[in-house]
């Protein structure tokens, strides 16, 4: 059994699954055939440097086959060997690498709030270069842990999704709440910026599965209640409105719970109070000018009506009128055309009807008699005189 050992190279069955297999001896016999799968590549190296490369089939390890081994030669086993080390490298794609955590403090462009992003999700990877994940990721050693080489792949994807998530979120302006909307362009993003930087490992980056950008508990409360305020305010017609409506409904769940009498009286205040908000006022009109009183003019003589001042006709029977106002003939003194007396000088107007006289005082009473007989001190009055 140790010489079909030594007769065939491969990887063992129990490790295929390692993204890089070294083969334990450094002897390569001379004629050893070594199997490399369809999904694999060997790589030899000696003395740190990479030496040549074989790709997937079965190659006999001479140096009429490998030239680049004609260097190698091992003196110590009589030239039966060579003296390299001998690498298998997966080529196929390895999926379910997880990677997760805290991205960045972002703001959200609805809201104005600031919230802690947190991203979580699988990627698969696979090597287009052996030589360079084996000179500048994990160099001439037996890596028996993938963990040891997708652990610093995600590393490097979290660190550049910390700036390129935030970059699409204020560039595009990206609400946080539903930001799962836009995860194709994100992800897309991401695979371009994270092969850039790990481009020197010989790795790529293929796909992402499961991907996912959320929040802490605390944050996406925050959030929601404050978006809801948000809506609801602009329905209401603004923030006052909406503050109303929700002390109303506080009102109304205390009372629900066995509120007075009072409180029914204070609720129903407050509601014709938000009433009041949330309808729009409407302008009060001006009160209507109240006209003047019209200044008293002539007084018609067919039918008694009182016109107004400058009026030439009756308003009553179209009769027409005489001159509103008249000059007193004694002193001049504009008066109206019906008065009987002059307002200045008291003289009768010409043409007026005099004035009643007053009546005549009564006659007065005839004196009464001397009453007769002797008065009362019981003497009589004297005689008049002769």
């Amino acid at each position: 059994m140790a010489f079909l050992s030594r007769e065939f190279v491969a990887v063992p069955d129990d490790r295929k699954a390692q993204i890089i297999f070294k083969w334990p001896d450094q002897n390569l016999r001379k004629g050893t055939r070594a199997i490399i799968e369809p999904d694999q590549m060997a790589v030899f190296v000696n003395r740190g440097q990479i030496v040549g490369t074989l790709p997937p089939g079965r190659h006999a390890i001479e140096a009429q086959e490998l030239p680049f081994l004609g260097a190698f030669i091992d003196v110590a086993t009589g030239g039966n060997a060579y003296r390299a080390e001998l690498f298998f490298v997966g080529t196929r794609e390895y999926p379910g690498n997880r990677f997760g955590g805290r991205i960045d403090d972002v703001q959200d462009p609805n809201t104005g709030l600031i919230v802690t992003l947190r991203v979580f999700g699988e990627y698969s990877l696979k090597i287009y270069d052996p030589n360079k994940i084996i000179l500048n990721l994990t160099g001439t050693v037996d890596v028996t842990d993938n963990n040891r080489i997708t652990g610093w792949i995600s590393e490097q994807l979290l660190k550049v999704m910390r700036t390129e998530i935030t970059r699409q979120i204020v560039r595009n302006g990206w609400p946080i709440l539903g930001l799962s909307a836009y995860t194709p362009e994100i992800e897309a993003a991401i695979i371009i910026a994270a092969n850039n930087a790990i481009a020197d490992y010989g790795l790529t980056l293929v796909r992402m599965g499961n991907f996912d950008i959320n929040l802490v508990e605390e944050d996406e409360a925050r959030l929601k209640n404050l978006a809801k305020d948000v809506t609801y305010s602009r329905l209401a017609g603004g923030f006052q409105q909406y503050a109303a409506g929700e002390a109303m409904l506080g009102a109304g769940a205390g009372m629900a719970q066995g509120g007075g009498a009072v409180q029914g009286a204070f609720l129903a205040a407050g509601m014709g109070f938000g009433q009041q908000i949330a309808q729009p006022q409407q302008p009060v009109a001006p009160p209507a000018s109240i006209a003047p009183p019209v200044a008293a003019g002539a007084t018609c003589g067919s039918c008694g009506t009182v016109n107004a001042a400058g009026a030439k006709f009756c308003s009553g029977c179209g009769t027409a009128l005489a001159s509103a106002t008249v000059h007193c003939t004694e002193c001049g003194t504009e008066i109206p055309a019906n008065s009987k007396f002059c307002s200045g000088c008291g003289t009768p107007r010409a043409g007026a009807a005099p004035a009643a006289a007053p009546p005549a005082p009564a006659p007065a009473a005839p004196a009464a008699p001397p009453p007769s007989g002797p008065p009362a001190g019981g003497f009589p009055p004297p005689p008049p005189p002769q």
